[in-house]
């Protein structure tokens, strides 16, 4: 027990670090917002709430009104005198097409006078939509994407070449009103014109890299889904600022600096983690076996987001698949567990934000009668994990910054 109350304090510390609201009123102390027209606040992602929240707190009555968009489950309440709206996620649906003409509805008309304070979270992509395409081919694209495993670029790169507010747009529909985006960041390295899609930020992918990946993933689009492909986005936006205000690079450092406290010698692996979740399931099991001869406590850290190459017909994320994969290796280990899990508190399309395995994980599958390589070959890792008491419950946590992965070996 004492080794899960380890990882416990490492998970909530993490997530504590990686909440929106000081990065919001941080970046609004630097960037002064002083026009002499309205200002209006529009909120996007997961995180959406929380950052809307700090900023009404931190303007005091500067707001004249706005939308906020985040996922289902993720609102805590009415923002006056915001709109607040909860829509689907990771598939947009009818939700999501009704709060972005909302949201377009509060730019539109807005003079040189006026500002948009636009906040922007991870999940924002779903959840901020208004297709070139039907809502049902939307979703089916959506949906061809993630089980191909495509990374978070090449997912972004496609969907915002079938939008109308994504890869800029959104910026150029406020014009001639200023845009001042504040971002928490999702994206591995930070590239602001992939969170969210970059509905306004420059877009720096192209048609050209947009229709590769349709034909090296095999994607089945429409005419009119493939003609939008062809159309350029924009390389150029005017009276934009952009702040990044918190990424996975927050979620490592407190990771570490926790477990150091708890007597661990920590070391952060990577912040860029990419691969399949199962691969780094069983490598960082790898890690474990061949550390069992230290005499010192060790935590080795990973941030980042990995994909799912769906095979089977299961339910699971990527965090609670990375935790099934370890299971085989930590085995032969001795007092050694590893956790993962989702900064915005839900893995994939499930009520976990993770997953937990340990040595004893392998043996209580064997009591319960269930073969863990057949569930994870399934991509089951929900059901599988759920029956050992694996599963990592936070609920939404109002912050998206990717993932952490940490492995502890304790002496």
């Amino acid at each position: 027990m004492d080794l899960r109350q380890d990882a416990q304090r490492i998970m909530d510390a993490a997530l504590k670090a990686a909440l929106p609201d000081t990065a919001v009123i941080k970046a609004l102390s630097e960037h002064s917002i002083k026009g002499e027209g309205k200002v209006v606040l529009v909120a996007i992602g997961k995180a959406a709430w929380q950052m809307a929240a700090a900023a009404l707190n931190a303007m005091e009555g500067q707001v004249d009104g706005g939308v906020v968009i985040t996922k289902h489950g993720h609102s805590l309440g009415p923002l006056h005198p915001l709109q607040v709206f909860e829509a689907g996620h990771p598939v947009p649906d009818e939700h999501s097409l009704r709060a972005t003409q909302a949201a377009l509805d509060a730019v539109s008309g807005l003079s040189e006078q006026d500002t948009v304070l636009f906040l922007v979270s991870g999940g924002g992509s779903a959840l901020f939509e208004q297709p070139k395409v039907s809502l049902e081919e939307l979703k089916d694209i959506t949906r061809q994407l993630l089980a191909a495993g495509c990374d978070i670029v090449e997912t972004n790169t496609v969907r915002k070449r079938l939008s109308r507010v994504k890869g800029g747009r959104f910026a150029q529909a406020c014009a001639p009103a200023s845009v001042f985006a504040v971002v928490l960041s999702d994206v591995l390295g930070d590239p602001l014109d992939m969170i969210a899609s970059g509905p306004a930020y420059p877009d720096s992918s192209t048609r050209e890299q947009a229709l590769d990946i349709i034909r090296r993933y095999g994607l089945r689009l429409s005419p009119q889904a493939l003609e939008a492909m062809g159309e350029e986005t924009p390389k150029e936006l005017d009276r934009v600022t952009t702040r990044i205000t918190g990424s996975v690079r927050q979620l490592c450092d407190a990771a570490e600096n926790t477990a150091r406290a708890l007597g661990y010698e920590p070391l952060v692996l990577t912040d860029t983690l990419r691969c399949q979740a199962r691969e780094a399931g069983s490598f960082l099991a790898s890690i474990a076996q061949h550390h069992q001869g230290t005499a010192r406590s060790l935590a080795f850290i990973c941030g980042g987001e990995t994909v799912v190459r769906v095979r089977g017909k299961g339910k699971g994320g990527r965090n609670q698949e990375i935790a099934l994969a370890a299971v085989p290796g930590l085995a032969t280990c001795q007092n050694t567990c590893l956790f993962s899990l989702g900064s915005d508190g839900t893995d994939g399309p499930t009520d976990a934000a993770g997953g937990y395995a340990d040595q004893n994980s392998a043996a209580r599958f064997e009591e319960a009668g269930l073969d863990a390589q057949a569930m994870l070959d399934d991509n089951d890792a929900y059901h599988a994990l759920k029956a050992v008491d694996g599963l990592i419950m936070t609920g939404p946590t109002g912050t998206n910054v990717n993932d952490v992965t940490v492995l502890l070996i304790k002496r």
